[in-house]
């Protein structure tokens, strides 16, 4: 497969690294000999069953599977027939009028979640006669949308990670479900967000109780698996002690040095890095392993099985939706963020199909001297005044006096601002800040942009009118400084440590905590999810409940379900730990 990334393919097996580092691949281990790898291991399992059923999400490349299994198959004088599920299809030109008034017209990012089924996208009187060859020693039928014929066979569902999805699309190596022809990233990146991950998810949901394997093909050639019943009792454990997904990381115009200068084992051949997703449902995997073997499945597979030891009283609220989001926004030595905000609950409802909107938070990780975060408007900015100035801006190409319009606060270590929706804000330069939020990630009106283009010297996309339709011209002022920038408070201590209640705006459905101790702290998770990351310091140890000891490192996130009710942190390094904890507010479900 082609990508285009600098960021090299998972591991086949997990080397032994620096144990004092941020680990670029946390993994939950398994029993020896959970997890096998190559086409011949799977082969050798399926040459037993008489009907196989190959199903699996968007991006995977079907012709290295089918080509692999059935050329092993053969030398082993296995008589293989195989069905290609794409040929039950409906035409392309249906499927495109299917799916164009989900995706937003000439608009280039947004779209709106689409209420299509998989099954949608297939000739049913075809897929219902389907029959299998009665002479052939193994039945192989393949593709996505397999397992929707009214076959019954042993069913293998191969899937591949968001950020490796994201990367062969850039590369024009895939194509959106039904559609022969690869379009550009752009285009491609809003029809698999509002389209393809919504119907593929949901098809994913119904087969997870009975896949019999489960495939990692994002490797070429080397793909890892294991066997269902093993991978689901696996996320049932793990819904009942912790969880870390596996970050990943992408360079940006204004993007920064921190990262590439705190994480050692990050390619540091790119000009920056802007993000790193370290927990978003939609976007993070969760990485297995058993003899150094590793297989990545998706984050949302834990949450269709065990929302409910997940999210606890959270769950009537947010189903199998995971609510909170941490990622590293870094602009040490880059630039301004653009000028922002996000859509209220009702617009992002009525307008995208979302469920909850865009609330944020900054927590300032780091902050050089004379950092800044712009946020909330001056008082006596007029509505009309700044819309004019923000499209004169734009079609001229002249400069907008930002400050003329939008405070700026001074930003340092341990600081946190509250961005609910309306709010305008970005942060300025020489920041590392750990935006705490809820989980959806995409929808950003950009305002001004400070005349900058993208990566590939295009214009960026501005959202002028969908911004104005959403602002809340109301903070500004002291409002700003009384309301949207946390005052820390102690609330409890113990003989070495310390609870500090960060409060979150009323409309943040989350909220935000910091223990900072010297040896141990002890936590109830009180029915719900804890998300939590040592924010100053060197390590700490997590045990409790059913959880082997676990280590994490300075800027490290994980969680620990609802269901572990209880658990420790310890400080194993030589100076006061810090750690963040947020979760969903009890009046918030």
């Amino acid at each position: 497969m082609k990508r285009n990334t600098s960021q090299p393919l998972l591991p086949l097996r997990k080397e032994k690294r620096d144990d004092t580092a941020y680990d670029l691949y946390p993994s939950f281990h398994l029993l020896d000999g959970s997890i096998q790898n190559g086409y011949e291991t799977l082969a050798e399992e399926l040459i037993l069953k008489k009907k196989v059923i190959l199903d699996g999400y968007i991006g995977v490349d079907w012709e290295e599977v089918i080509g692999s299994l059935t050329s092993l198959l053969e030398k082993k004088r296995c008589n293989v027939a195989t069905f290609n599920i794409a040929d039950f299809l409906m035409p392309e030109a249906e499927i495109l009028s299917l799916v164009r008034p989900f995706l937003g017209g000439d608009d280039p990012i947004f779209g709106y979640r689409t209420d299509l089924e998989l099954l949608d996208y297939f000739k049913k009187e075809k897929l219902y006669n389907l029959e299998w060859d009665q002479n052939a020693d193994l039945n192989i039928i393949y593709g996505t949308g397999a397992a929707l014929t009214l076959m019954d066979g042993f069913l293998v569902y191969f899937d591949v990670p968001k950020n490796e999805l994201q990367y062969r699309m850039r590369a024009r190596d895939i194509t959106n479900l039904g559609i022969s022809f690869p379009k550009d990233a752009k285009p491609m990146y809003k029809h698999l967000y509002f389209v393809d991950w919504v119907v593929l998810n949901r098809e994913k949901k119904r087969l997870l109780p009975h896949m019999d394997i489960v495939v990692d093909q994002q490797r070429p050639k080397e793909p890892t698996w294991i066997k269902g019943e093993v991978l689901r009792k696996a996320l049932n454990r793990m819904s009942k002690s912790y969880f870390r997904v596996r970050p990943w990381f992408e360079p940006g115009v204004w993007g920064g040095q921190w990262m590439k200068d705190q994480f050692r084992d990050l390619n540091q051949n790119v000009p920056n890095y802007a993000w790193s997703f370290e927990m978003i449902v939609p976007e993070n995997g969760l990485l297995f392993e058993s003899d150094e073997t590793l297989l990545e499945v998706s984050f949302d597979m834990l949450m269709y099985q065990e929302k409910e030891n997940i999210l606890g009283r959270a769950v009537k609220r947010f189903g199998d939706e995971f609510p909170i989001r941490f990622d590293f926004l870094d602009t040490f030595k880059g630039g301004n963020l653009s000028v922002q905000c996000h859509p209220s609950p009702e617009y992002i409802k009525q307008e995208f199909g979302e469920n909850f909107t865009q609330d944020e938070t900054y927590y300032i990780l780091d902050a050089k001297q004379g950092a800044q975060v712009y946020l909330g408007f001056q008082e006596g900015v007029d509505q009309h005044e700044f819309k004019q100035a923000l499209e004169n801006s734009y079609n001229t190409k002249e400069t907008l006096e930002v400050n003329r319009f939008v405070q700026k606060f001074p930003s340092k270590k341990h600081d946190l601002f509250l961005i609910p929706h309306g709010t305008i804000h970005c942060s300025g330069t020489n920041n590392l800040v750990l935006e705490i939020s809820a989980t959806p990630y995409i929808f950003t009106f950009k305002m001004y942009d400070w005349q900058r283009m993208d990566m590939d010297g295009n214009p960026r996309p501005l959202n002028i009118e969908r911004a104005i339709q959403n602002l809340d011209f109301e903070k500004k002022g002291g409002y700003v400084s009384e309301n949207l920038i946390s005052k820390p408070a102690i609330v409890e201590t113990g003989s070495d440590w310390e609870k500090i209640h960060l409060p979150t705006h009323r409309l943040h459905f989350y909220d935000i905590y910091r223990y900072d101790f010297e040896t141990t702290v002890d936590l109830i998770t009180k029915g719900q999810c804890h998300v939590l990351m040592l924010v100053e310091g060197e390590a700490l140890e997590l045990k409790g409940g059913d959880i082997p000891p676990q280590k994490f490192h300075f800027a490290e996130t994980f969680a620990v379900p609802a269901a572990t009710e209880s658990y420790t942190l310890i400080n194993r390094g030589r100076k006061k730990a810090k750690v963040i904890v947020s979760f969903v507010k009890d009046e918030a479900c």
